[in-house]
């Protein structure tokens, strides 16, 4: 008997959560949420129906079952009952669809571009801003997010905002969206793109509107010189091992692209697309050994060249980029 209530708390674990496509936080989820529920119940009201006919053709008197076994019954029931059925469900799923393509705000959208590659995503916010493996909307207002790859096929998926989206080489996608409450969301990528498909996660942060633009102006400024001798030492580790080749920092002489952007790399949630919490020591074991955490990622081990006074002292400069 104990299992039920495990088996009932484990179909009930999708509805809520930074990752449940019940659980809408916008327009767009929510009408996908209705369309869910209308599946759902129209689904079990069908299955009902079945199992209750089987159970009248097995076990009811004989005079009650030629009557299901007529002609006009099985036409009915075979034929028109789940023609007429599946047509309604039809059109309403185009309704919905159209619904979702249709763009109703009279202000004019933040427009992100989002980058994905293997196995991480690029967030674009104009010219202003470039971050990485993290999503900052403003609660309330409509987001315009153009979808792009830069190697393979991907998916982007925010459950609680919208549907899944493919991200093409070569073709821009659109999806627009909205976030009505503030707090804290998973994204994933859903088209299988490699080894580490399962591990290209992203965090979505929904901020109100003046907490997000503060965001945003700061992380279009150069980032702050280092505060203290240890970050001052990191900072020459950073340029001296090459790390500027694939990373950009903003306001430094460091422009690579082939790397995420680390301008603000210690205000971020995650490390490595959702591998890990972000915090100096996991930042110290990322640099250290990227592949021990995330095998077939591009990121090069530095165990070997850097001394580990030398791992952690750019983890302090990285840490402190906020």
């Amino acid at each position: 008997m104990r299992r039920f209530p495990a088996l009932a708390a484990l179909a009930l674990a999708g509805c809520r959560g930074p990752q449940a496509p019940l659980d809408a936080w916008g327009p767009q989820a929510g009408r996908i949420a209705d369309l869910s529920w209308v599946l759902f119940t129209g689904g079990g009201l069908i299955l009902t129906l079945v199992v209750a006919l089987t159970t009248v053709a097995v076990w009811a008197p004989a005079s009650v079952r030629r009557r299901i076994g007529t002609l006009r019954f099985v036409v009915g029931m075979g034929l028109v009952f789940p023609a007429v059925t599946l047509t309604a469900l039809l059109f309403y799923s185009l309704g919905t669809s159209r619904a979702l393509a249709v763009f109703g705000g009279a202000e004019e959208p933040l427009r992100i571009e989002v980058v994905g590659r293997q196995y991480w995503w690029e967030m674009r916010y104009g010219g202003a801003a470039v971050t990485a493996n993290e999503l900052r909307l403003p609660r309330g207002r409509e987001v315009e997010l153009t979808l792009t790859s830069a190697d393979v096929i991907h998916s982007l998926w925010i459950p609680n905002l919208h549907g899944k989206l493919d991200m093409i080489p070569g073709r821009a996608n659109v999806l627009r969206l909205r976030a009505d409450r503030v707090g804290e969301l998973r994204g994933q990528c859903t088209e299988f793109c490699g080894r580490q498909h399962a591990l290209m996660a992203f965090a979505v942060v929904v901020q109100e509107p003046r907490e997000f633009e503060a965001w945003l102006a700061r992380q279009a400024a150069p980032v702050p010189p280092p505060a203290t001798v240890e970050e001052e030492a990191g900072m020459r580790v950073f340029g001296a091992a090459g790390c500027g080749a694939c990373h950009a920092v903003r306001g430094t002489q460091w422009q690579g692209r082939i790397a995420p952007d680390l301008s603000r790399v210690g205000s971020r949630l995650t490390l490595a697309a959702g591998a890990l919490p972000n915090t100096r020591g996991n930042l110290a074991g990322w640099i250290a050994a990227p592949q021990d955490i995330k095998p077939g990622n591009s990121m090069p081990a530095y165990a070997r060249s850097l001394s580990g006074e030398e791992i952690l002292a750019l983890s302090a400069w990285l840490d402190g980029l906020r």
